[in-house]
């Protein structure tokens, strides 16, 4: 056996190569940028961002329900997993009051938006790669990282078993011969103010035209315009038999009382959308919100997305590696159809036309 003979000399080099390999690395990093375009070229490692934005101790929210998506989990788990305070800012806004929001004294360090306001607004947000990046499907994401998918859902149909067999299809729902006599329907808001109502009606306008992914708001309006003046039109949706809805609301619902509610994708084309991140430019704590995101799609994060029963963005990257929670993915509504998403070209049209037609028809 060979005996290692340790001279001062070479103590002394031991010691300073398990220096180096212990704290070399950070030692040759370069400074921290809070604001650069990915972890590496702003943090150098994990750590570092982690440091930094416990340094800012603070994040502040907009638009983000605890109950949606399950994001009071994945506030509450950040929280406590880093030690950095959330605050929570007007949960119930809409994609562009949380863009307004950037103009008040409580400024948003991130935001969840439609993918239509999040293009219009691209300029107010900081370029940030996170360390998924490649795993986000290109459709749902910004080449330079200003913004990019978290989660996204299908449109779907929630109604109550009670009163109503699953429809097969929106046409069927809307029409008096496929509902049960007396039975309501309602969008989950107004179409002219709120995206799930908007969607709603274009889910079932595509639907009904019967062209694969194509889309008529002409007839989307017609078809509850009818259903109005039949009196099958709810005042609100918690009053309806049947609410058009995302699927991950209508699951969630489902969830907490299945004799009463159930959810159903109709055949066919379905009508996708996604939620997309982004970190605003003015953020008041800049590493803070690079460290939410980071959170947010990372496995753990896209997991709790999940078990609110969105379709997480890298879950079919974490199909792949093993990482994906199969017994909540297990859970969500069944989805027999190819996903639509509709073009900012077709979702401006569509918008404009219910901004002429759809309080008309209504009143």
């Amino acid at each position: 056996m060979t005996r290692l003979v340790t001279t001062p000399a070479l103590a002394a080099l031991l010691a300073l190569a398990a220096c180096s390999s212990q704290g070399g690395e950070t030692k040759a990093l370069p400074p921290v940028n809070v604001k650069g375009a990915s972890l590496q070229a702003g943090f150098g490692n994990f750590d570092r961002l982690v440091e930094a934005a416990q340094k800012e101790g603070k994040l502040t929210v907009v638009g983000l329900p605890r109950e949606w998506v399950n994001h009071g989990e994945l506030m509450d788990v950040f929280a406590d997993k880093y030690g950095i305070q959330i605050e929570s800012l007007n949960p119930a806004a809409n994609s562009q009051q949380q863009i307004d929001a950037v103009a008040t004294a409580q400024k948003p360090d991130v935001f969840d938006l439609s993918i239509d306001v999040a293009l219009a607004n691209a300029a107010k947000f900081a370029p940030y790669q996170v360390t998924g990046w490649t795993d986000i499907p290109d459709e749902v994401k910004a080449a330079n990282g200003t913004w990019y998918a978290g989660y996204g859902g299908y449109m779907s149909i929630g109604y109550d078993p009670r009163k109503m067999k699953a429809p097969a299809s929106y046409a069927e729902l809307l029409k008096p011969a496929g509902r049960p006599a007396g039975t309501t329907v309602a969008l989950a808001g107004d179409p002219l103010k709120n995206a799930s109502g908007f969607n709603g009606v274009m889910a079932a306008s595509m639907q009904s035209s019967a062209q694969g992914g194509k889309f008529d708001a002409r007839k989307g309006v017609q078809a509850f315009a009818a259903l109005k003046k039949a009196g099958a039109v709810a005042a609100a949706p918690e009053q309806a038999a049947a609410v058009l809805d995302w699927d991950y609301l209508n699951a969630a619902r489902s969830a907490a009382n299945a004799a009463t509610w159930q959810v159903t994708i109709p055949a066919g084309a379905i009508l996708a959308s996604p939620y997309v991140q982004a970190i605003s430019a003015s953020a008041p704590h800049p590493a803070a919100a690079r460290l939410w995101t980071e959170f947010l799609f990372s496995d753990e994060g896209q997991n709790i997305l999940l078990r609110g029963y969105a379709r997480p963005s890298r879950m079919e990257a974490m199909q792949m590696k093993s990482t994906l929670d199969n017994e909540a993915a297990g859970k969500l509504p069944k989805a027999n159809g190819t996903p639509v998403f509709m073009t900012i070209p077709q979702q401006d049209a569509a918008k404009m036309y219910l901004q002429k037609h759809w309080s008309q028809q209504m009143s």
